[in-house]
């Protein structure tokens, strides 16, 4: 829009009347000064509006100006830059026409010099003047927007209203709108404070109507925007809550389990959410790491699962955003809420039995299916419990399983003699239906112990073998054949046989009787006679004389095995057949048919019973050549026998056990060449050996004096065979602490003491001596046992006391009366208190008598003498010649036969000084330390360290006081338990949290302290002792929060150009807290919400300001200006230390884009633009309150734009926010301050439009034309209409005038009522003429004027168009006093009458107030 254009409609809105005069009208200055009216007094009797003629006219003819100013000077007003006037005041509220009287009954007259040309004048003033009748300018806002924080508290100032107002006058200010419910305005201030509490988020831009009002004009309204700032008030939300999930067993460390999500109402830094796992229930170290979550809210399992461990978690999840300010102080906001994550089990585990091991037990010959146990197996995936099946792998057992449910049963009939063993094991598989996770079969399997019971159903049976090496599957037999020679010996075993029965039933099932039956049964018998489950059975001869060769060859016996347990098919039969072997004429024969040998028990293999035991054979040769063997084969299993020599032996010694078995029976067999035998009887009789050891009758305690004598006889006895060695006894004392004091005959065992018994010589309290007696056989190996022997031995005093010490030294302070000096002790070897008992004294002499010694017992036969000072002496130190008393301190044992019973030992007690002097704290040890922080430095950090000038003293150290101290700055009471000092002096790290940047000096108050002081000052003075702390890298940057917001304008943006500022801190110092700044990533966010990244556009810039780093965001390279959105820079800071700790913050940039470009058209050069640029940005920012962005100045070239335009500057105009001016937006702010306006046309703005020029339409711009053609001939119309009126009009005004210049002739000063007169105004003021004062006035009265006096020219200062000089200004006139006329008064009158310039005198009217106006 043309400047013109805009200027004349700003005009018509908001600024006072008279700046819609033109440059003509404006040079009408009537210069009212408003403290020349504050001072005026108001009449006392207003009068009454009359015109000159005497009559009252109509209303335009009542005056026509207000004549409260005197005449102006008639030099020209200065003209501002650019040519046109600046704007004056508005004229009162007449034209022309009247006289103002002033005080002193002056008038300054008021006809008109030219009719003609005033008449033209108004004319063409008339349009302005209607608009310029206000004497009093409306007040006006210079506020269109405010910014108010939401966080603001009830009752606070939110802004302040502010308006201007040219006339000075008392505002009142008021606030309306749906909106203002929010706030209250203090009438008279303008202040608004907060009545309803603000969100930003529920509405964060309100819309109010402000009003204003002077009290003398409308009030004056407008809208304000109200922009609610951000604050941290919220806390984040998460959304589509409850969280619920499900995740499989199986899920792979890293996969995302569940994404949570959180929003944050606020702006900013408040608005970033991060987000952290706080708990996992169920709670242990394993679940706490089970999990992690992303940024992003996604949450990661961080392990592997186990449905079998855990088949819920509820996850903590803690979201927090970036903080933000409240309240002014930076407060961060957090949500808790919980992640319900079930584990959905998978068949991924083989399923397993229940109650293993399995066993069972069924009997043998059981009916088919009977049940045997059932097992049972169960997945282990509980969650899924698949089916499970049953089968046993090895099918060719006598059992079935049910396939469902797990039952074993007998599916064939059940021998248990012809199974393999009676407990079989069966493999049952157990599988589940469907299949696992990986393909396979899900499957176990177990074993079942089933054993098979046994039945008496097999009765015993006969075999042919040797019982090592049966075989009892094969068929039993019923025939054996065997032989003996005629004439056997009884007891002598069938030859030739090889019988086992064998009943394979089991236990008591396979016990059965043997015995013989036949004709030839009572010559035999058999053995054993009874079995029990196997055994070997051998036929013996029972009566040899019935073994006859010569009456039969064969005998025949049949063995019967009955089983007792089973009658219905007890008994089996074998048919024995003995075959009869005839014999030489000589058989072997022994000597003797019994032998009676005897063998020691526990003898070894090998030893010799009898060295030759032989029979004898008369047949020669061959058959004479004997062997021997002995009989039954048992017996072999103990003895053996030479075959050549016969001689017995032991063949296994352990069998020898004479408590066990004392004897044995053996045949011993001779056989000759011609295998005839011969056999005796062996008696075999197991001797003794010594395995007994003495035994010790009786206790032995004896009580005897010292001094007498001991006599005891030992008794003992040994169940050995008497007047063996083995029972016979001998006695011994064994080596001990009293063995030599004693003697005991070996063979009576009656002991004796050798010597006298001295009591004292026994450690014993009771005097008790322990002999040990051993007692022992003599048979081999020799036995033994031991006895204590106990002798008490009584007391007898027959000790003198004995000090333990010969000497004594001690010693005692100076002034210490009844003070303890020492003990003595004596002991008295008597083993009896009464016997024992000492008692002390003093021996006269050396001082003596300053000392005391009392007697206490101390324990049995020691006693202490405490030497301690008389009550009633004390000792000086410097008074005594001698440091020293030597005393002799006599023991006696007052229970003694004689006097005699006593010792003696010196006793030298020294005098001492008093510890009397204070220790001292040496400098060199309180030197500064340091000690490294976070616990890094353990131990002892220094030893303080004191001296005392005194020989005894003892120094301990304490601390006082901590003091703590960052800086320069006191710490408080952070460090107080750092240090500890130990009474040695040792200062000591007591704690792991040392933190350098809570404080790094610690200053610890102590002192020294000599606990033996007795007198004076024991404490040293106060020392400190300074610890620094020293620093390491152990806190990571800290980014400042920021309410600032970033904006780029990619046309004006050129490379290095700074677009972002970011803070941060590092508490650490040094290189430590060295901080760099880097970019991780840029992308950019469209307003639709697509994000596109980008690299190498931005840089940072490190600098460091005091203890804060400052990055600096610069443009890298060139930004695209089509780009709607923002920047979102990732900005990471990093301190400079191993190891390095790093922060992010991501930056939003807001970008304006090139549709917010402003063309300002310019009537003057492109270097007069560039030369007069700060200005014209400085009063454009004044204006917007925005920051100006000029992208280039040119020359105009488009022929389309203002014919005066020579340049044109383009520009941005941006805010803080991130938000931009349109060209409308800037043409209201523009136009709404006027003196910014006219600065800027005087620096030759002509246009403002926007970037593009849009090409006019020839249509609108012809209806333009001819709409303005129309108006303008309409207005000429009217304004010759009111030229012909107001013509006539002034010449009856003039002739008015001319009539009261006639009389003001005829009058003296002295008449005049009120002060000086201006002629035809204020002349006739008691008459009532004055048409200001609106007095009534006599039209009968005529003043002499006539129609014809317009010739005269009016000195009315209404007349004339003219500016007062700036000293003009003043009125020289005492305050609320009125005046007569002088020599000015005279000057003024005589210029007046002839048309002559008065002299710059101006008049104060008291009785003109502005209400005439």
């Amino acid at each position: 829009m043309h400047l013109q254009e805009g200027m004349l409609a700003r005009q018509q809105r908001q600024h006072p009347p008279w700046h819609r005069l033109p440059t003509e009208f404006n040079r009408l200055n009537f210069r009212l000064r408003k403290q020349a009216l504050a001072r005026s007094p108001k009449p006392r009797d207003p009068p009454a509006l009359q015109n000159s003629g005497g009559g009252k006219g109509p209303p335009q003819c009542r005056g026509g100006g207000s004549g409260s100013r005197p005449a102006a000077s008639p030099r020209t007003r200065p003209q501002l830059p650019g040519g046109s006037a600046g704007p004056s005041k508005p004229s009162p509220r007449g034209l022309t026409g009247w006289a103002v009287s002033m005080p002193g009954g002056y008038q300054w007259p008021h006809g008109p010099r030219l009719p003609g040309r005033m008449a033209w004048r108004l004319l063409v003033l008339f349009p302005f003047l209607l608009v310029a009748v206000s004497g009093n300018t409306a007040p006006f806002f210079n506020m269109s927007i405010v910014y108010v924080p939401e966080d603001l508290e009830i009752g606070q100032e939110a802004f302040q209203l502010q308006a201007s107002d040219v006339d000075g006058d008392p505002l009142t200010y008021s606030i309306s709108g749906p909106e203002a419910f929010y706030f209250s305005v203090v009438a008279q201030t303008g202040k608004v404070l907060l009545k309803n509490l603000l969100d930003r988020e529920s509405q964060a831009r309100l819309t109010l109507t402000i009003t204003v009002s002077d009290g003398q004009n409308d009030a004056v309204s407008r809208k304000l925007t109200v922009i609610v700032e951000d604050r941290n008030d919220n806390a984040p939300v998460f959304q589509d809550l409850p969280y619920e999930t499900t995740v499989a067993e199986n899920a792979t460390a890293g996969s995302i389990i569940y994404t949570v999500s959180a929003t944050d109402s606020d702006t900013g830094n408040a608005s970033k959410i991060s987000y952290s796992i706080e708990e996992v229930i169920p709670d242990n170290m394993k679940n706490h790491w089970l999990f992690y979550i992303l940024p992003n809210g996604n949450v990661v399992l961080n392990g592997s699962l186990d449905y079998a461990l855990n088949t819920f978690y509820q996850i903590k999840i803690l979201a927090k955003d970036g903080g933000g300010l409240l309240h002014g102080v930076l407060t961060f906001q957090q949500s808790v809420t919980y992640l319900s994550v079930t584990i959905r089990d998978l068949p991924n585990l083989d399923p397993y039995f229940l109650n293993e091991p399995y066993s069972g037990s069924v009997p043998e010959n059981c009916p088919l299916g009977t049940s045997v146990l059932t097992v049972t197996a169960t997945d282990r995936d509980t969650g899924v419990k698949d089916e499970i099946s049953y089968s046993i792998t090895d099918a060719s057992v006598p059992f079935a399983i049910n396939a469902t449910t797990g039952t074993i049963t007998v599916t064939a009939p059940l021998d248990r003699e012809q199974l393999p063993n009676e407990e079989l094991l069966l493999e049952v598989m157990a599988w589940e239906k469907n299949l696992d996770i990986y393909g396979n079969v899900a499957k176990i399997s177990t074993q079942v112990t089933v054993t098979v019971a046994d039945v008496n159903d097999n009765k015993p049976q006969f075999y042919l073998c040797s019982l090592s090496s049966c075989n009892f599957s094969a068929n039993a037999q019923s025939n054996f054949t065997g032989s003996i020679v005629e004439h056997s010996s009884s007891n002598l075993a069938v030859s030739g046989l090889s019988i086992v029965t064998h009943d394979p039933d089991k236990g008591v099932n396979s016990s059965f009787e043997l015995y013989l039956q036949g004709p030839n049964a009572s010559a035999f018998f058999v053995s054993p006679k009874k079995i029990v489950g196997t055994g070997e059975v051998q036929i013996l001869v029972q009566d040899p004389l019935s073994v006859d060769y010569e009456i039969s060859h064969v005998m025949v016996v049949q063995i019967v095995a009955n089983d007792t347990g089973n009658p219905t098919d007890c008994c089996s039969t074998a048919t024995v057949t003995i075959n009869l072997i005839d014999s030489n004429d000589h058989i072997p024969e022994f000597p003797q048919s019994v032998y009676n040998l005897n063998v020691v028990e526990n003898s070894v293999a090998g030893t010799v019973i009898s060295p030759g035991i032989t029979a004898y054979d008369p047949d020669s040769g061959i058959l004479g050549q004997i062997t021997y063997q002995l009989f039954p084969e048992s017996v072999r299993e103990v003895f053996t026998v030479n075959a050549t020599s016969g001689a017995v032996l032991v063949y296994n010694g352990s069998w020898l056990d004479r408590e066990t078995r004392s004897f044995y029976y053996a045949n011993l067999q001779a056989k000759d060449g011609g295998n005839l035998t011969g056999s005796t009887l062996l008696e075999i009789t197991v001797l003794d050996a010594n395995d007994n050891p003495p035994i010790v009758t009786g206790s032995y305690f004896i009580s005897v004096n010292e001094g007498q004598n001991v006599s005891v006889q030992i008794q003992a006895l040994d169940n050995d065979e008497p007047g063996t060695p083995n029972s016979e006894l001998h006695f011994e004392i064994l080596p001990g602490p009293f063995s030599a004091n004693f003697t005991i005959d070996a063979v009576t065992g009656e002991m004796h003491n050798k010597g006298p018994l001295d009591r004292e010589a026994l450690d014993d309290d009771r005097g008790r001596m322990v002999v040990t007696v051993e007692v022992h056989d003599l048979g081999t190996p020799q036995l033994n046992t031991s006895v204590n022997v106990t002798i008490t031995v009584g007391d007898v005093n027959d000790n003198a006391p004995v000090f333990l010490n010969q000497s004594y030294e001690y010693s005692v302070f100076e002034g210490s009366a009844e003070s303890f000096v020492g003990n003595v002790e004596a002991t008295d070897a008597d083993r009896t208190d009464i016997n024992s008992r000492i008692s002390f004294l003093l021996q006269s002499g050396s001082g003596s008598n300053n000392f005391l010694i009392r007697s206490s017992r101390l324990g049995p036969g020691h006693y202490s003498g405490q030497l301690s000072l008389d009550p009633d002496v004390s000792l000086d130190y410097d008074s005594l010649q001698q440091k020293f008393f030597s005393l002799v301190v006599l023991a006696e044992n007052t229970a003694a036969d004689s006097v005699g019973d006593t010792a003696n030992a010196s006793v030298v007690v020294y005098v001492l000084d008093v510890n009397d002097e204070p220790p001292t704290i040496l400098p060199t040890s309180l030197h500064d330390v340091s000690v490294s922080e976070n616990g890094t430095q353990e131990g002892l950090v220094c030893t303080v360290v004191g001296s005392d000038p005194d020989t005894n003293h003892s120094l301990v150290f304490e601390k006082l006081a901590v003091t703590c101290f960052k800086g320069l700055s006191s710490a408080g009471e952070v460090c107080w338990d750092w240090f500890v000092l130990a009474p040695n002096g040792s200062v000591l790290v007591n704690s792991s949290d040392i933190d350098y940047e809570l404080c790094d000096v610690v200053v610890l108050t102590l002192r020294a302290e000599d606990i033996n002081t007795e007198k004076g000052n024991r404490y040293s003075q106060n020392e400190t002792l300074r610890i620094l702390i020293t620093d390491v890298n152990d806190n990571a940057p800290v980014f400042l929060p920021s309410s600032e917001t970033f904006v780029v304008v990619p046309d004006v943006s050129p490379v290095d150009l700074q677009v972002a500022v970011v803070k941060a801190k590092d508490a650490d110092s040094g290189p430590r807290g060295t901080i760099t700044f880097s970019i991780l990533s840029v992308v950019f966010v469209q307003d639709n919400g697509i994000s596109r990244p980008f690299e190498n556009l931005f840089k940072v810039v490190t600098t460091a300001e005091q203890d804060t780093y400052v990055g600096s965001l610069q443009v890298a390279s060139n930004l695209d200006g089509s780009l709607k959105g923002q920047y979102q820079v990732t900005v990471e800071a990093k301190d400079g230390e191993v190891p390095v700790h790093a922060t992010q913050t991501v930056l939003d940039i807001f970008t304006v884009d090139n549709s917010y470009l402003v063309r300002l058209q310019f009537v003057i050069a492109v270097d007069e633009v560039q030369s007069n640029l700060d200005n014209i940005k400085l009063a454009l920012t004044v204006a917007t309150k925005a920051q100006v962005y000029v992208v280039a100045i040119r020359t105009q070239e488009d022929a389309r734009t203002s014919p005066q335009a020579k340049s044109v500057m383009e520009a941005y105009f941006v805010y803080s926010n991130g938000t931009a001016l349109e060209v409308n937006q800037l043409s209201v702010l523009l136009q709404s301050n006027s003196q910014v306006l006219t600065q800027l046309v005087n620096l030759g703005l002509a246009v403002i439009g926007p970037g593009e020029v849009t090409k006019p339409d020839k249509e609108k711009e012809l209806t333009g034309v001819i709409a303005g053609l129309a108006a303008f001939l309409l207005l000429f119309i009217l304004v010759m209409t009111l030229a012909l009126v107001l013509t006539t009009r002034s010449f009856k005004r003039k002739l008015n005038a001319m009539k009261a210049l006639k009389a003001a002739t005829t009058l003296t000063p002295a008449m005049v009522q009120q002060g000086p007169g201006i002629p035809g105004t204020n002349q006739y003021n008691a008459e009532g003429a004055n048409p200001v004062l609106n007095l009534s006035f006599d039209p009968a009265h005529d003043l002499g004027f006539h129609e014809d006096s317009c010739s005269v020219a009016s000195m009315n200062s209404l007349d004339e168009n003219t500016v007062n000089a700036p000293g003009d200004d003043t009125p020289k006139v005492s305050k609320g006093k009125a005046w007569h006329m002088n020599t000015a008064s005279d000057e003024a009158l005589v210029a007046a009458l002839h048309l002559k310039e008065p002299s710059k005198v101006a008049f104060i009217n008291n009785a003109f107030t502005t209400t005439d106006l």
